[in-house]
Parts: structure tokens; sequence; C-alpha cells
């Protein structure tokens, strides 16, 4: 039984998977709130699979890239409940679960780039083949930089299509995605660490 969720965009997402397949999952209807939000999804999700925590195997969560105060939410509550049960963390980066999608459902057949929201009018973006495997590392900058005509999945390109014409869905993660990578062994495993690939906007002052 592998819990997965992602806190990386805007909403929070949650799914669990029992070796075969999804067998629930939830989305916050709101935006941000991620720290109040994303215990209630889980519980809503393990009761609609009427599994208990003790049951879980593992716990997958997407690292990022995203903003420095949803990404700490999920990964220190996937910290905490692997410590607690004893479980392995599956830390996957959450421009790949995108990407997974994309190709799985034939939003995609080519190459193509993921770009979601950075916010400060920038966007995190990286490049992939036509087996959803990444290319290059994320980077976060302007639009007008990182500018393509390629295919891009993820809410950059609603976001900016001027930048992106060819917009592509999905637009964020989805924790269904994110575990059926992990239980197929699609994603590069990564530890537990954030990808926030930009400082934080609240950081200690010098002394």
């Amino acid at each position: 039984m592998l819990l997965a969720f992602d806190t990386a965009s805007s909403t929070v997402t949650v799914a669990l998977h029992d070796g075969t397949d999804v067998v629930a999952s939830a989305t916050s209807g709101q935006g941000m709130k991620h720290g109040e939000q994303l215990a209630p999804l889980i519980e809503q999700v393990l009761a609609r699979a009427g599994a208990e925590p003790a049951a879980l195997t593992g716990i997958a969560v997407g690292v990022g890239p995203g903003p420095f105060t949803g990404l700490r939410v999920g990964l220190v509550t996937a910290r905490t409940m692997a410590h607690v049960l004893g479980v392995p963390v599956h830390g996957v980066c959450s421009l790949d679960v995108l990407a997974l999608e994309a190709v799985e459902t034939g939003a995609v057949t080519g190459a193509f780039v993921v770009a979601s929201d950075a916010r400060r009018k920038e966007v995190y973006l990286a490049s992939y083949d036509a087996r959803g495997a990444r290319l290059d590392e994320p980077v976060v900058d302007k639009p007008v930089v990182l500018a393509t005509d390629a295919p891009v999945v993820g809410e950059g390109a609603r976001l900016y299509p001027d930048a992106f014409p060819d917009a592509r869905g999905p637009e964020r993660p989805d924790a269904a995605w994110l575990a059926r990578g992990v239980v197929a062994g699609r994603f590069t495993v990564l530890g537990s660490e954030p990808l926030y690939l930009r400082r934080p906007d609240a950081v200690a002052s010098a002394r």
C-alpha cells in the first residue's frame, strides 16, 4: 500500500495505490493552505479505501520544484509518517509526474517540455523525450527566457501563452500518477530533500 501526495503546486493531491492500481484519490478544492488541507485529504483517501495507516508500506512525495512553504508541508509530513510507520520515502520530481501523465494519456507524442508556475512571473521548466524521461535538470527563469514552440505541459503554458503557444495538459501534478509511476519504476527516485531552485523569501538576517 503506497500513499502518494504532492504539494508543489497551488493545490494538494493525495492518492493510495494497492500494488495493482490507485484505489482512492483526492485533490483540494481550493488553492494554497497546504498545511490545513493535507492531513484531512490523507484521512479522506485512507477512509475511502478502507485502509489504516499501519497498512502502508511506503510514502511517495513530490519534491518540487515548488514554493518553499508548500513543499515544506508535504516533505515534513512524508518524513514524519515514514518515521512513525517505519516505511521508506520515495521522493520524485514533481515535473516528472506531469510528464508521465502527459505521455501515458497521449497528450504528447514526441519531445516536449514541462513548465509549472514558479510565481514572481517565472516558471520551473525541464525538457523530456517522447517516453517521458527527463533530459536535463529543472531550471527557474522568466518565460521570455525559456520560450519555446515545442509542446509544453503544465500550468506555465496556460499562464504565459506568448512564450509557450503549444499548451498541453495536464496542468498540475496528480498524486495518482505519482503513485503509478513509483510502483511501475518509471521515475528516478530521489531522497526527501526539496527542490526549491531558489532561496526562500524569508531568510535569517546576517549578523
